[in-house]
């Protein structure tokens, strides 16, 4: 799988995270997973090679590239079958809003660690209650003095137990229409008030998933990141990158699914002559490898768009390309898997944890439901049904 619209420099970045990958590969998730831990090793040297900050600021200690440079990392490593998740959450979101919208203090307090590894920030968004709808969030902050207090419920928060703060998305109250509005917050972990529960998940992942909940959390006025009143500009710009690298991550997982799958069509005889020599094999397999082709320049382009800060442009593109990479990734890992058959299930080849996994880029960050609802909308002009 050859990109045709990468520079060189893009495509020797892409050979080598790849071989960082490699190196590690589906084995040691596995066994990260089956320990019940976080892949510290493989997240720590691909900080040191400058691979997690290759979207931040270059005075900050980042590789000075942009979300287009970050999703070839993750691609990259998914490919390999051994992605890090929270490369979505650390540097793609919370880096990104920090690195355009924090204060000189924050950029200098958070962004080196993010680019290098060293420090990790979770982000919470996600309500109970509010399901895809960002405008239902009920979780508030109103001032006392100086202070601000921060109180409301999260939940499907990645990585909290490693983080070093989570991004908090919130609401004020506008004083001069009433109305609320978006805001993030910076949130220590270990703040009074501040409480995390693990959800009891079936998907096999390294990255644990948390309920928060905040009780009149008191965070001083330096923990606003941006601008009181940008509102929904500041959330878009960490959800559009969300988007695209959550695209990256299904476009790897189908591609390493697919790649086994190609590995064992190629040496399994059942009759004759490899199965892959079988249309009734071949012929979904080359769909796979199509729509995930597609899918990846749906990706680029939402990438470059929003590299070149066209913030509307990319926002589009990048719900089709999480759509389209959603769709394609379970495909690849369902057909993957039927070719396997039998030993499709089985832990020696390692699919089957993977049909759970692809359903997730259906789901998360947004529902592909959503997402048509978004493209009806903004693309086709059609009415809304809510």
């Amino acid at each position: 799988m050859t990109p045709v619209i990468e520079s060189e420099e893009q495509k020797d970045l892409r050979a080598a995270v790849a071989a960082l990958g490699k190196r590690y590969g589906r084995d040691y998730i596995t066994r990260t997973v089956a320990e019940g831990r976080h892949p510290a090793e493989l997240w720590a040297e691909a900080g040191k090679l400058g691979y997690l900050g290759v979207n931040l600021p270059e005075e900050y200690g980042g590789g000075g590239g942009g979300v287009t440079e970050l999703s070839i990392v993750l691609e990259e490593l998914g490919a390999a079958g051994s992605p890090l998740l929270m490369l979505v959450v650390s540097p793609a979101i919370c880096g990104t809003v920090i690195a355009r919208f924090g204060t000189e203090e924050q950029k200098r307090t958070w962004l080196p660690g993010i680019a290098d590894g060293t420090r990790t920030m979770a982000f919470g968004i996600t309500e109970p209650d509010a399901g895809s709808n960002s405008h239902r969030i009920t979780t508030t902050a109103r001032r006392d003095g100086d202070d601000w207090l921060l109180t409301g419920r999260k939940v499907f928060i990645s990585g909290v137990d490693i983080a070093d703060a989570v991004l908090i998305v919130g609401r004020t109250e506008d004083a001069r229409t009433g109305r609320l509005k978006p805001c993030l917050f910076i949130v220590p972990p270990d703040a009074e008030g501040f409480q995390r529960n693990p959800i009891d998940m079936e998907l096999n992942a390294a990255e644990k998933q948390f309920e928060l909940v905040l009780d009149d959390v008191r965070l001083p006025a330096d923990a606003l990141v941006g601008d009181e009143d940008a509102g929904l500009l500041q959330l878009f710009a960490g959800l559009n990158p969300e988007r695209i690298m959550t695209a990256a991550f299904a476009i790897g997982m189908g591609r390493y699914a697919l790649g086994r799958a190609l590995d064992y069509a190629r040496e399994r005889t059942v009759w004759k002559t490899p199965i892959g020599a079988h249309q009734a094999i071949a012929h979904p397999l080359a769909r796979a490898h199509i729509d995930l082709e597609l899918a990846r320049l749906m990706m680029q382009k939402a990438a470059h768009l929003y590299d070149a800060g066209d913030d509307v442009g990319a926002g589009e593109a990048a719900n089709m390309a999480k759509y389209a990479a959603g769709e394609a990734c379970v495909n690849a890992v369902d057909q993957a898997v039927h070719t396997l058959g039998g030993n499709g299930l089985t832990r020696e080849y390692g699919l089957a944890s993977l049909i759970t996994a692809a359903r997730v880029a259906r789901i998360a960050p947004v529902s592909r439901e959503m997402i048509l609802n978004y493209v009806s909308h903004q693309s086709l002009g059609l009415p809304k049904s809510y």
